[in-house]
């Protein structure tokens, strides 16, 4: 098992990932259909980190971090996780958001804010409670989820120093 730095070659397989997670409509904004070519610009861009989950040469998960904000508001970081369907219950994203706190730290971040985290994403919600996070902002009806509807969005911070 190894976390490292993603590269372009890991293209095709964070594509997989993303599409799959992307395609329930339950967790992410992104429209289910959204193509191939913009996961550049969602989870490649110049300005963000990328990350991968490998263990015996498959790429199981992945996440970004990047400054939630321009300017004067680049010291607090923004993350995003996802993991294979296939590997999900695993423990995989428990590791990603241990990798992503100590990258988010040794990148000089002072905090992590999550912008929307679906309420329905009750395991997303207890993990980051886990590790420290809290509600600090609810958004009603943020989010249409495919089975559930309007459903309600939290944002959640945690402070890192």
């Amino acid at each position: 098992m190894s976390i490292r730095k993603a590269t372009l070659a890991d293209y095709d397989a964070v594509w997989e990932i993303f599409s799959s997670v992307i395609q329930t409509a339950e967790t992410y904004v992104f429209d289910p259909n959204t193509p191939k070519t913009d996961l550049e610009k969602h989870w490649f861009a110049k300005y963000m980190q990328t990350f991968v989950y490998e263990e015996d040469g498959q790429i199981l998960g992945t996440y970004i971090i990047k400054a939630n904000q321009l300017d004067l508001g680049d010291h607090i970081a923004n993350g995003s996780y996802m993991i294979h369907p296939e590997a999900q219950g695993k423990g995989i994203g428990k590791k990603l958001c241990e990798h992503s706190l100590e990258m988010a730290k040794a990148s000089g971040f002072k905090a992590m804010q999550f912008n929307i985290v679906v309420s329905t994403n009750i395991g997303a919600v207890k993990l980051w409670q886990r590790f420290g996070f809290e509600i600090i902002g609810t958004t009603p009806n943020g989010f249409r989820h495919a089975q559930h509807g309007f459903v309600d969005t939290y944002i959640m911070y945690k402070a890192l120093d």
